[in-house]
């Protein structure tokens, strides 16, 4: 994403400015050396595989070329579940006249349309795509999302609610005729045979009929939507099986009720539409209930800005109200409202959201400052930058749009729809005309349609969903919550593992990590540094030395009294003031050199070393002389080193990806399960890294804040520790709510798991398949017991799908 103009030189990775940058490659020019870095490391992307379809696809939507007045429109769409629906939405939006491009993407119910906005307006296209049967709104329409989910609860209780109705009439009335003296005695059964055959019975089964019919057409709503649409795209899947037995079984039943017929069957309609309906359903409130674990993460969007009058006053504004060359006011602890350029003022400005970069950075009159960066220490006066925009904001759209182009795979179910649709319709076909031909007359009909049920892919159906719903449940019983149901097919070929660095394999977070200070120095600078809000005066007075060699937190009883500190300045480059009588200095050492005082050179050696590794190094004196170092940085976490290892040994690749310098990510660099490194990459640039390594094989991204998010939605699964931001969440495929870096191994245990019971689930339902067909071709079976058997064999799935997928052991 970019606001460039076309004439505007861009970075030939990110497409991000490159007006004042140097740096060059192979005849490229790139907007920072981590870019040119992926560039030379990864080479073009221009060559794709021909053959892999799913790439293809992808590839063509990002080279989207879009008229420079045409608008992206973003919708989410309800009913999308399939790879199908993508096609067939994405054909139908492109015919609408205005609309330059479509892509759409069922894994995060996402469509992106490009459309000329004179022509064809925002409302008019949630318009035209809702009227292909989904419903389509504005992502941030929260109460149309919640009337679907209420819909969506509805046609599951009209469902649940008159099948109870239905099925209550056929065990009390309807199956004692059908099954004769089984179980009932000769008189009860001839007495329910005269009941039914008489004219009173008419209204009766007109009753069933209707309360069939509003069964079908509103719980099956979305099964006969993706029938059709299965149908309009040439693309068998599993709601056309569904949808042939159950629409077959209501056809025979009303026909016969039509001709006097002495059977219906339109307990097998509800059972199948029932069945398949709240299985789905069970498998989308596991995941509700999971995505609720993370409405503890807030977002970070900047909505209101201090602007500056003329008259030097400051008046508050929406950030849309802003134009080019305002000036807003950002005070401590406030967000930059949008990219800009610093006028007055000085401030450590924390970028860490945007760009990645773990380390609060000076900002003085002439640097720039992005929107959502966070002024942690000063106040400054920034200019509106051009077009007012954000680059929160841009990497907003940016996420979207890499959401809406990252199209879902073919399930497997689908894929095995595709033979198996056609093998039982022609089967079906070849039955009832052999049986005509012999003529058997209205039997041959009932031959077709027993076919057609005990084919019916109930079993099959629920083997995925409730699979992914076991995978689903149990993920979240380890703090993991999973989005969409699509991640546990393609985890399962990654060969690439990328990591974030900031915030997912550190902490994130400012602390001490060594000093070599004297129990009393040390005490006595971070008394200093409680008077401090920058950073890296925060670390050091988070933690400070007690006389047993623990440490207390700065807010705890035994902190000094506010008297032991006399005095107090801030400057630039550190404090200094006097605590018990001493003059102490805590910073650079150009803020001793300003003051007089010796620095060492061991010190001044030690402070240059630790900077060599990207830390903050600070020296601390008392009375004219630096005794030692502070060393604070971003600090690792505890586990980190055995998670990259054991996905190594899994025989996956190990990159780290950072928009910090190449400093402070040469630990990782020197790491043996580490393949790659790549330091000082922005957030667009992360994105396009991700899309390269996808295009050498299958990709993971984990990462956990708003400047990883792009990468995330652009990876073939993302995956978000919980202590990131909502957007990182948003766009990521797998949350870690628990925030431990070890559960990325468990994510990868329950793929596997899950995979083989989605499997397992299958093999039993062609099992059943194998038996009942033959069984039903030889006319051996009626629709009845076809659909018993139908019902016994979904059962045998519900109940293999309850069992955990993984022991205690498997995540010890």
């Amino acid at each position: 994403m970019s606001d460039t103009s076309p004439s505007e030189p861009s970075c030939t990775l990110c497409d991000l400015p490159v007006s004042g940058s140097d740096i060059v490659a192979d005849g490229n020019r790139f907007c920072c050396t981590g870019c040119r870095d992926v560039y030379v490391t990864l080479g073009d992307v221009d060559d794709i595989d021909a053959d892999d379809v799913r790439r293809a696809r992808d590839d063509s939507q990002s080279d989207r070329e879009v008229p420079s007045d045409h608008d992206a429109t973003f919708l989410e769409v309800d009913g999308m579940h399939c790879a199908t629906c993508e096609a067939f939405i994405e054909s139908a939006a492109t015919t609408i006249d205005g609309v330059s491009d479509a892509s759409s993407s069922y894994v995060t119910d996402t469509v992106r349309i490009d459309h000329d906005p004179d022509r064809v307006s925002a409302a008019d296209l949630q318009e035209e795509i809702s009227g292909l049967g989904y419903s389509a709104y504005a992502r941030d329409d929260t109460f149309s999302r919640r009337r679907a989910n209420n819909w969506e609860m509805g046609r599951i209780a009209v469902g649940v609610l008159m099948g109870m109705s239905v099925m209550l009439q056929y065990l009390v009335i309807i199956y004692p005729t059908y099954f004769g003296g089984l179980f009932y005695g000769d008189r009860v059964t001839e007495f329910f045979e005269s009941a039914l055959a008489s004219s009173v019975a008419t209204p009766f089964y007109v009753v069933i009929a209707a309360l069939t019919t509003i069964i079908l057409g509103v719980t099956g709503k979305p099964i006969l939507q993706g029938a059709y649409v299965s149908v309009k795209t040439r693309s068998p899947n599993m709601d056309l099986l569904v949808a042939i037995a159950a629409v077959s079984a209501y056809l025979y039943s009303t026909l016969s009720i039509v001709f006097g017929g002495e059977h219906i069957y339109y307990d097998v309609t509800v059972a199948i539409i029932v069945i398949v309906t709240v299985g789905n359903y069970y498998e989308s409130s596991i995941k509700q209930e999971a995505t609720e674990r993370l409405s503890d993460l807030t977002s970070i969007q900047v909505n209101e800005a201090r602007r500056v009058r003329e008259d030097g006053e400051a008046e508050a504004v929406a950030v849309e109200d802003l134009e080019v060359d305002d000036r807003v006011l950002v005070r401590s602890g406030e967000r930059v409202p949008v990219d800009g350029t610093v006028v007055d003022g000085d401030a450590a400005v924390d970028e860490a959201v945007v760009t990645g970069e773990s380390l609060p950075a000076r900002k003085t009159a002439g640097d720039t400052v992005v929107g959502g960066s966070m002024v942690t220490d000063g106040a400054v006066t920034v200019r509106v930058g051009a077009e007012a925009t954000s680059s929160l904001d841009r990497i907003t759209e940016l996420v979207w749009d890499l959401q809406s182009g990252s199209h879902g795979i073919q399930k497997l179910a689908d894929k095995l729809a595709t033979i198996f649709v056609p093998v039982v319709l022609a089967l079906a076909v070849v039955v009832t005309g052999v049986n005509l031909l012999l003529g058997n007359g209205v039997s041959a009909l009932l031959v077709g349609l027993t076919v057609l049920i005990v084919s019916c892919p109930c079993a099959l159906g629920l083997a995925t969903p409730l699979a992914v719903a076991a995978g689903v449940r149990d993920a979240l019983e380890r703090s993991i919550v999973v989005f969409d149901d699509s991640i546990f097919e393609r985890i399962r070929d990654a060969e690439t593992v990328i990591f974030d660095k900031t915030g997912t394999l550190t902490t994130g977070e400012m602390t001490v990590t060594e000093t070599d200070l004297e129990t009393a120095l040390l005490e006595k600078a971070a008394l200093l540094e409680q008077r401090s809000s920058h950073p890296v005066g925060e670390a050091i007075a988070a933690v400070r030395p007690v006389p047993d060699g623990g440490s207390v937190e700065s807010g705890s009883d035994a902190d000094s009294p506010a008297d032991r500190v006399d005095s107090f300045d801030s400057y630039r480059n550190g404090v200094s003031g006097i605590v018990d009588g001493d003059e102490i200095i805590v910073g650079h050492p150009d803020l001793f050199r300003d003051h007089d005082w010796d620095v060492p050179a061991n010190i001044t050696d030690r402070i240059a070393n630790n900077r060599e590794t990207g830390r903050v190094p600070v020296a601390v004196g008392r009375n004219g002389t630096a005794e030692g170092v502070i060393v604070v940085g971003d600090k690792l976490r505890e586990n980190w080193d055995e998670t990259v290892a054991s996905i190594s040994d899994d025989g996956k690749d190990v990159v780290v990806l950072t928009g910090d310098d190449a400093r402070a990510a040469q630990q990782f660099r020197d790491h043996a399960a580490v393949d790659d490194v790549f330091a000082g990459v922005p957030p667009e640039g992360k994105a396009e890294t991700v899309t390269r390594f996808n295009e050498t094989g299958r990709t993971v991204m984990v990462g956990d804040g708003t400047n990883d998010a792009p990468a995330l939605a652009a990876a073939d699964l993302g995956i978000a520790l919980g202590g990131g931001t909502a957007m990182a969440a948003d766009a990521a495929d797998v949350a870690l709510v628990d925030d431990d870096l070890a559960s990325v191994g468990t994510v990868f245990e329950l793929a596997r798991a899950t995979n083989r019971r989605v499997k397992g689930n299958i093999a039993w339902a062609f099992c059943y398949n194998a038996i009942a067909i033959p069984l039903a071709v030889l006319g051996l079976l009626n629709p009845l017991f076809a659909a018993l058997a139908m019902g016994g064999s979904s059962l045998l799935v519900v109940v293999n799908s309850t069992r955990p997928l993984l022991s205690d052991e498997d995540t010890a």
